[in-house]
């Protein structure tokens, strides 16, 4: 069919603003994560997951060239893409999750006060939460529970304020705390008013070098991500100065003022951190896919049975074929996610969420298909697939479950309060 007009062509085209691919800068920055993931990570992943101890060594190594760091973490959360922090997630992950938690454990700390907390509490306590390479510090985010995993709501640690004394009296027990009882600073989510349920909750920064009644509980002996410290911590007539509480007391008695007056406010402390989180945690379970799918490839192009390499089985290379697929959707979901947050674009449809339900099942998926390709060899401690199966796993529980986040999706996408 003729037409008037016809489409532009070459130059005459509109330029595209569209474009996945990534600067220089962010380009220099993850091969310059990679090669400490290559060259530092990976050769000590095994002994340290062997040990169960916080690998101290690796971190110091980490915080000389300024990766585990202030100014490292808040030049990766600048870039205006949002991109740079998954990438440098997703390639310590890549070198080894349990000693990629133990290097980014202290961020989810750090996110709390960031977006919570004044800019003076900002400026005093993110530094305290790293040290110094001679001297370093990790912190702890506290919002889990024995019986308020998932159910957020149900947290019973409370937080009372002591007028005499000018001071909040924390006492509770939190579980699974990423490096809890070994932390300079905690940040301990409380409920302030119980009748409230989690609209009454606050969250606290506990030091442990100058609180008394804050101490480590029992630590967990874990399936995965064994190097990174995961502990109780209990809060006996914990006593803070009233300053200690993110955003300050001000602000929070105003807050709780409007939740009773039947008011809207802002989301839940301990959800808000972790909807902000998703994404990177998301970027963390596509480096241990990658790892997996990588080794998986590696070796199939290697191993020979009857007569042939594995790859030129059409069972294996499908595999591998879809594990590429679903790893690179994955990270697609991630970064549109780290996106949509750095650039202020609110996430209607649950885009967080969907990013760590994707990448967490994909991690345990992909993982899973990478021991089947080494056989009897991927069932065994002599190869890494092993140890990703496992690290793996917690990226279908922690930070919200794979049923949690579907229930967040589909709340979003329905408008329909699902239970």
């Amino acid at each position: 069919m003729a037409t008037t007009e016809q489409e532009p062509t070459g130059a005459e085209a509109p330029a595209v603003a569209f474009n996945l691919e990534l600067n220089a800068d962010q380009k220099d920055i993850r091969d310059w994560v990679h090669g400490f993931a290559e060259d530092v990570m990976r050769p000590a992943a095994h002994e340290w997951d062997e040990r169960e101890e916080t690998p101290w060594p690796i971190i110091q190594e980490a915080a000389k060239i300024g990766l585990y760091s202030f100014e490292g973490l808040a030049q990766f959360f600048a870039d205006p893409s949002g991109l740079t922090l998954p990438i440098v997630n997703e390639e310590l992950f890549w070198g080894d999750a349990g000693l990629g938690m133990a290097i980014m454990g202290t961020s989810l700390a750090v996110a709390s006060i960031f977006g919570q907390g004044t800019g003076e509490q900002i400026g005093e306590w993110i530094p305290r939460c790293f040290g110094t390479p001679d001297d370093l510090k990790v912190a702890a985010f506290c919002a889990s529970e024995p019986n308020a995993g998932s159910d957020i709501s149900n947290v019973r640690t409370t937080a009372k304020w002591d007028e005499a004394a000018s001071e909040w009296v924390l006492n509770g027990q939190k579980a699974w705390a990423t490096n809890g009882g070994i932390a300079d600073v905690h940040v301990v989510i409380a409920s302030v008013d119980p009748t409230l349920g989690a609209r009454g909750h606050a969250a606290f920064i506990v030091p442990l070098s100058e609180a008394k009644g804050i101490e480590q509980g029992s630590k967990v002996s874990k399936h995965g991500l064994r190097a990174s410290h995961t502990a109780d911590v209990h809060l006996d007539d914990c006593r803070i100065p009233a300053g200690h509480v993110l955003g300050g007391k001000e602000k929070l008695d105003e807050r709780l003022a409007r939740v009773r007056e039947g008011k809207r406010t802002k989301s839940q402390t301990a959800m808000q951190t972790f909807e902000a989180s998703r994404p990177t945690v998301g970027a963390q379970a596509v480096g241990i896919a990658r790892a997996a799918y990588e080794y998986a490839l590696d070796y199939a192009k290697e191993r020979e049975q009857f007569g042939r390499k594995i790859i030129e089985n059409q069972a294996i290379a499908f595999a591998l074929a879809d594990m590429k697929l679903e790893i690179d959707a994955s990270r697609l979901l991630v970064w549109r996610a780290s996106w949509m947050g750095r650039t202020g674009h609110k996430f209607e449809n649950a885009e967080g969420s969907m990013s760590k339900l994707k990448a967490g099942e994909v991690a345990t998926w992909a993982t899973e298909r990478a021991m089947h390709i080494l056989g009897g060899n991927g069932y065994t401690r002599e190869y890494p697939v092993e140890r990703w199966h496992r690290d793996a796993k917690i990226y279908t529980i922690f930070e919200g479950t794979s049923e949690i986040q579907r229930m967040v999706i589909a709340r979003a996408i329905s408008g329909v309060q699902i239970r």
